[in-house]
């Protein structure tokens, strides 16, 4: 009889496609905490799913909207709903949220669940969120000052960042606030599509040179961040994934131009 063993999360390495490993030792490359992908999820978008506990102890999950108050999701509840109901009875919440994504496979998408208690901000702390889901969620002006919705803040205890097949992480609730979005991944979209059009043989030549596949036939750039640049490769033992990262952090788009030459560069003995 064998052991069950331990509990398996979803996007667990075992759950990746099997890719062939590098044939050579990649340059290193820093990426974003899990702490610091889950801000910059949590701040590329304004949905997701609320679960709550009814008064049975039995889950209920909720579409919601929210705005970001320090990286504490603010939510405004009617007090008739279900999950409304169900948070003024247990403060026991966490939320599910999906960075945007064209990837023809949903799993491959980054996400991540904040978990924690809610709790009504009070005072200075309740403008400044009724401010943060105003910014975030346009309409919440018609109803947000309605006696029968509740503005509730989900302090944040416990985080679990999935970044696509075999990418993952936990972190502390305390790591997740003390963390800042990435200031560039959000706005990568057009330099991605740009040096996957025009630069695909400077892509191809970092996986050989940096990223640990010598073999590499083609690369495209799936993702870019402050930390460096990710990358798809076709070679001739299949599909596989690498990273490589800029000589230092960038701190905004407009400087991701120069950091890509200087890993061409790099690539190349330049």
């Amino acid at each position: 009889m064998t052991s069950a063993g331990p509990p398996r999360d979803h996007g667990d390495p075992g759950d990746a496609p099997t890719v062939p490993p590098p044939l050579t030792e990649p340059a290193p490359a820093r990426r974003p905490s899990a702490a610091e992908e889950a801000r910059t999820i949590a701040a590329s978008t304004n949905t997701g799913t609320l679960a709550t506990l009814t008064a049975d102890g039995d889950p209920w999950a909720s579409f919601v909207t929210y705005g970001l108050l320090e990286g504490a999701p603010v939510l405004c509840v009617s007090n008739l709903a279900e999950h409304g109901r169900n948070l003024a009875t247990d403060p026991r919440a966490s939320i599910a949220i999906t960075a945007p994504s064209t990837d023809a496979d949903p799993l491959a998408s980054g996400r991540v669940t904040l978990a924690g208690h809610v709790e009504a901000p009070v005072g200075a702390e309740r403008d400044a969120a009724r401010e943060a889901h105003l910014g975030a969620v346009a309409a919440a002006k018609y109803y947000l000052d309605y006696s029968d919705f509740t503005l509730w803040v989900l302090r944040v205890d416990r985080v679990r960042w999935v970044g696509g097949y075999g990418r993952m992480d936990s972190a502390t609730g305390r790591d997740y606030t003390a963390a800042q979005p990435d200031p560039v991944a959000p706005r990568a979209a057009g330099a991605i599509a740009h040096l996957n059009a025009d630069h695909a043989d400077s892509l191809a030549a970092m996986a050989r040179a940096l990223g640990g596949y010598p073999d590499t036939e083609s690369a495209v750039c799936t993702g870019a961040d402050r930390y460096g640049l990710d990358l798809r490769l076709d070679t001739p033992r299949g599909m596989a994934y690498t990273r490589v990262g800029y000589p230092r952090p960038i701190d905004s788009i407009d400087e991701l131009r120069s950091a890509a030459v200087e890993l061409v560069k790099m690539a190349r003995g330049g």
